[in-house]
């Protein structure tokens, strides 16, 4: 298997169980996965390992989804983001879209709509989609 075959998902949440269902998820489906409990850490991982596409929760300890987000974009525009909230974060989606963020999911989300979105933007599929 070539190195470039496997796109590269981080997962940023401050919630273990999270993390831990959405690299099994998509580890499962076939992508190299890397997980961070804090934007210190997510970062690390973009400038070490540049991941196509990082799943970001908007509230994070510390150093919050947005300003993580635009450190990402700094690093690397071509990373794909997709935000993951809570209801009611409306005003923050706005500003997290502006920054560049893909899409949001709202928690609690549909774990197979979030795989087939993800597989979307990193495989360019749009079936089983309806």
């Amino acid at each position: 298997m070539s190195k470039q075959s496997k796109h590269k998902v981080l997962i940023v949440d401050d919630q273990n169980g999270i993390r831990i269902l959405l690299v099994e998820v998509f580890s499962s489906e076939g992508y190299e996965t890397f997980q961070a409990a804090n934007g210190k850490a997510a970062l690390e991982i973009v400038k070490l390992h540049t991941p196509d596409l990082v799943l970001l929760d908007m509230k994070i300890p510390g150093m919050d989804g947005l300003e993580i987000l635009k450190h990402i974009k700094q690093m690397n525009p071509d990373i794909k983001v997709i935000m993951m909230t809570a209801y009611g974060e409306l005003d923050m989606i706005k500003e997290a879209t502006d920054l560049g963020a893909l899409m949001h999911f709202t928690k609690p989300f549909d774990i197979d709509e979030m795989r087939q979105a993800v597989n979307m933007q990193l495989k360019g599929t749009a079936n089983n989609i309806g």
